[in-house]
């Protein structure tokens, strides 16, 4: 379920990594001698630099700790450098509802399945009926929709895009259900990701729950693999990443988190019980390979409310941990 504005821009052993946040330290550049050759000023600048403070230290799990105190609250995060294989993440194996960030996933496996099993299948018009329409439907809310029905294409876009539930649930249904969306992120090589009901029942979680959860390190890898790995043919993935870069509900999550000039791709989810609310995105800094980023927050009350914010301080701290920032 979404209903959020966006500012417009466009785990174990098996992943080698700790289930703890990984610490990441970043210090100043080491000094180096200065030439006797260099003179009476340079010897100077060489005896200043000498006598000057160090670099403050950047810790990364010092710094999710603090963002976790004042959030009050639990915050899972990972992020991947696509073009170093780096890897940074606070909480990155605990898990958390998936809410609507699973819609990214479900059309790669609609994608998937058009391309190996059904042909024609994203040119197809799919209907449902009136009875069918559940809350935050904006596209198949619409009577002429409902009327005339969409194509896998268009309700792919809606999905991503505006977060339409109604749409998730029609093409969940291409897909085998929820079981058929579980079985999707074992094929993407996820143990841990299941959906286990429809929308928007699938947001009624509980802390302790494992229906309907998924865990922030698996949750990015699954998002590797169908952007810039090989889960989707390379015009399926371009399909895939153009509806994550027209998202219009994310522009105060990951996007507030990173600098102005990085592009971003994303898909996101809030649940409306304990605060709970998530991100996931491929980004693009103006150079270099871009980076994958997985956020999840709740917190323990039921009635507490979201913060975005704490999703953008969270992206922040990842990108600064994988060095990509300062």
């Amino acid at each position: 379920m979404q209903h959020h504005p966006r500012r417009t821009r466009s785990i174990s052993r098996k992943l080698g990594v700790s289930a703890l946040a990984i610490s990441t330290t970043i210090a100043g550049a080491a000094w180096t001698a200065t030439p006797a050759t260099a003179g009476v000023a340079g010897v100077a600048r060489h005896a200043a630099a000498a006598t000057a403070a160090p670099a403050a230290k950047f810790d990364l799990r010092a710094e999710f700790r603090k963002l976790e105190a004042a959030y009050q609250g639990r915050v899972g995060a990972y992020a991947i450098d696509t073009g170093t294989g780096k890897t940074v993440g606070n909480r990155a194996h605990e898990r958390f509802p998936s809410n609507s960030s699973f819609k990214a996933i479900l059309c790669g496996a609609v994608l998937h399945k058009a391309r190996t099993t059904d042909p024609g299948l994203m040119e197809r018009t799919l209907k449902w009926k009136e009875s069918d329409v559940v809350t935050h439907s904006p596209v198949t809310g619409l009577k002429e929709n409902i009327a005339n029905g969409l194509t896998p294409e268009r309700l792919c876009h809606a999905t991503i895009t505006t977060s339409d539930n109604t749409a998730a649930n029609v093409l969940l249904k291409q897909i085998g259900g929820p079981p058929g969306m579980t079985r999707y992120y074992r094929s993407l090589g996820d143990p841990v990701g299941r959906l286990d009901r429809y929308e928007p029942q699938l947001n009624d979680w509980k802390p302790g729950e494992k229906r309907d959860t998924i865990m922030p390190a698996f949750m990015a890898r699954d998002l590797q693999r169908l952007t810039v790995g090989k889960a989707l043919v390379p015009e399926d993935r371009r399909r895939l990443i153009g509806w994550l870069k027209d998202n219009t509900t994310g522009g105060e999550r990951i996007s507030a988190g990173l600098p102005k000039d990085w592009v971003v791709g994303d898909k996101t989810g809030t649940g409306g019980v304990y605060g709970t609310a998530s991100d996931i995105a491929i980004a693009w800094p103006p150079s270099g390979a871009p980076v994958i980023i997985a956020v999840y927050v709740r917190r323990d009350t039921a009635d507490a409310e979201v913060d975005n914010g704490t999703i953008a301080k969270a992206t922040s701290l990842l990108v600064r941990g994988l060095g990509r920032t300062s």
